[in-house]
């Protein structure tokens, strides 16, 4: 059997003999079958059997050429149940087992368009006698392949056979992976897909190489499109407090421009929007140029965290996924594999390196060596695009990456700056305020509510305390490490830097009063509300008290977080509403916040989460979620 590819048929095509090129011998030629399988090699949409332009490269695959078909993992039919028979939840093993890829049928117009097309060139001068036949010679696990008839979607198994009038004409096939790339040492991506044709008591065949689209995160430079938040039922004060957060997120949703309805999870009560689920996206190149886009909603490492199955609950469907990843051990610390832990630099190449989609970063505590998930970083890694960087959040209770570092939207060459959180700002701002003569101004402005009263500590009081300097000094100096690493791996320069005031402080031990919170809440503003302590960060802190290096010292934000907050476009910004001392009839900590988001050309606006998320260790960005454009190409830098 004669095997070829099309750079391997263009250079038998002529040989060279003395120096002159000169015709392959008619014998040879007489010999081998036409046979020419092609894909979307130059990814422009659509398959080119006529011309040239997907038939170099067909066997190899790069970022930037090569065949791509998507894991066809959501439910356009709405078909996957999330009860048993008996009307019980099922496991979430089962939940995660039921998707468009999960049966060999192709469900509907929308499935169809999901599927990567690959095509034979036609063959007119085949004989009546000759028959073809499709296999995966590489990858066939996780791919499946489906050939159109006048009869609809067939798929293509070892007892299938392709006519000589099918050959003739032109075969059509739809190729779709049964999941997305999990660990590139056990799968790649790629697939080989052999089309051999026999005739005569001969036969020859042609391969190409697909690759499985990588399942990729978003960036602050994808527009907004839908913002996601949970929304909690009852009447108590918590409870129409944070109705009323949603009440407004919606409007400054609305104000931004994002006119789409808020997404509101209801099942499960657990606020952190953000830590439960990080948006994904996979796509390929559709008709038209367009992009044949998935979302997919990448659930966090925390199986016993059951709001993640409110995305298989409510979120899949036509054009949406979930994966989870399994094999999380027990030793893993918790609250590091929470997604608001999970955050994407824009676009960059820098030191060689290129990420035309962005690169992850994900927080570890480097003083104990604990990491996020080792499924989720190698599911993350195994995509090829977005390779993680990791900071170190060992110095934060929570651990997130979020707490002090965000990337903004920039007219600027790049594109993009980043935001971090300046603590020397923060103590800058209330040393000032002490020495005008304002130390005895109350440190909050935020009223009490029923169950917590309003914090009653003084700038004075703020600054003698036993901890509030020697944190922050800490806190500094920790984050310029963090943005060091940063500007090493990006290329960022001073100039890119966009400091935004902060102030942070740690806990003490359970019951000691003073100036200073009681643990895993905060200096100044009372117990947290039962509320926060059932679903709040503190219940994930519970799980592994111990977690610190001895002798550590970690904060959470003490003047709510600034840089925790949401990128609405490439001129708006949410942040947490900041509630800081009240001078000459303004908020320090609010007009220098202003001041910092309006020279990187972002607009502020503020939410209310003190007694909501704050309390909880957590900001606006905590309790919120967005889904982004992902209509962009991935491959172009």
């Amino acid at each position: 059997m004669l095997r070829t590819s099309h750079a391997r048929r263009a250079a038998v095509a002529i040989t060279v003999i003395g120096g002159v090129l000169a015709p392959v011998s008619p014998a040879w030629a007489a010999d081998r079958l036409p046979v020419d399988l092609r894909a979307d090699v130059n990814r422009d949409g659509r398959v080119d059997v006529a011309g040239a332009s997907d038939a170099a490269g067909e066997d190899t695959w790069s970022a930037g050429r090569g065949a791509v078909f998507l894991p066809n993992i959501d439910d356009d039919t709405k078909r996957c149940a999330v009860k048993g028979p008996n009307g019980k939840p099922l496991p979430d093993a089962k939940l995660a087992a039921c998707n468009d890829a999960a049966d060999a049928k192709v469900n509907g117009a929308d499935d169809a368009a999901d599927l990567a097309r690959v095509r034979s060139v036609p063959m007119p001068k085949l004989s009546a006698k000759a028959k073809g036949s499709l296999t995966v010679v590489s990858g066939g696990k996780k791919t499946r392949v489906f050939v159109k008839r006048s009869s609809g979607w067939t798929a293509v198994t070892a007892k299938t056979v392709l006519s000589a009038a099918e050959l003739r004409a032109g075969v059509e096939f739809g190729v779709e992976a049964t999941d997305v790339i999990r660990d590139r040492a056990v799968w790649d991506g790629r697939a080989v897909i052999r089309l051999t044709v026999a005739s005569g008591g001969k036969s020859s065949s042609d391969d190409v190489t697909l690759r499985a689209a990588p399942l990729l995160t978003h960036h602050h430079l994808q527009n907004a499109q839908q913002l996601m938040v949970t929304k909690v039922p009852g009447k108590d004060d918590w409870a129409r407090r944070q109705q009323a957060f949603v009440k407004g997120l919606a409007a400054e949703a609305k104000s931004a421009g994002i006119s789409k309805p808020l997404v509101t999870f209801d099942k499960y009560g657990d606020i952190w929007a953000q830590d439960f689920v990080e948006p994904g996206y996979v796509s390929m190149a559709g008709p038209g140029g367009r992009r044949q886009v998935m979302r997919v909603m990448l659930r966090s490492a925390q199986a016993d965290r059951e709001a993640g199955r409110e995305l298989f609950e409510k979120l899949r469907g036509n054009g949406v996924g979930v994966v989870q990843v399994s094999g999380v051990r027990d030793s893993e610390e918790w609250t590091l594999n929470s997604m608001g832990n999970l955050e994407t630099i824009p676009p960059y190449a820098h030191g060689g390196r290129s990420f035309p989609a962005g690169r992850i970063i994900m927080g570890e505590r480097k003083d104990v060596g604990s990491k996020p998930a080792k499924a989720m970083r190698t599911l993350l890694a195994s995509q090829g695009f977005q390779d993680p960087l990791l900071l170190d959040t060992s110095w934060l209770h929570v651990g997130h990456v979020d707490e002090f570092v965000q990337f903004l939207p920039a007219d600027t060459p790049r594109g993009w700056k980043i935001a971090i959180a300046d603590p020397e700002a923060g103590l800058k701002l209330l040393r000032d305020a002490k020495a005008a003569g304002h130390g005895k101004t109350r440190m909050f402005s935020v009223p009490g509510s029923k169950d917590v009263p309003a914090p009653k500590e003084t700038i004075d009081q703020a600054l003698a305390s036993k901890w509030l300097v020697a944190d922050n000094t800490m806190a500094a100096q920790k984050i310029k490490a963090n943005l060091e690493l940063l500007k090493r791996a990006t290329g960022v320069a001073d100039a890119e830097v966009v400091r935004v005031p902060a102030l942070y402080t740690r806990g003490t031990e359970e019951g000691e009063r003073g100036d200073t919170m009681p643990r895993l809440t905060r200096m100044g503003a009372g117990e947290a509300p039962e509320a926060i302590r059932e679903f709040g960060q503190q219940k994930e802190l519970s799980r592994q008290p111990d977690r610190a290096a001895p002798g550590a010292v970690m904060t959470s934000a003490y003047v709510p977080g600034a840089v925790n907050g949401v990128v609405l476009g490439r001129d708006r910004y949410l942040a947490p509403k900041q509630w800081g001392p009240v001078i000459g009839g303004k908020d320090v900590f609010t007009a220098a916040v202003n001041a910092a988001y309006t020279r990187a050309g972002m607009k502020v606006s503020y939410l209310d989460d003190w007694y909501t998320y704050h309390l909880g260790q957590g900001e606006v960005h905590c309790g919120t979620n967005t889904l982004r454009d992902a209509s962009g190409a991935w491959w172009k830098k």
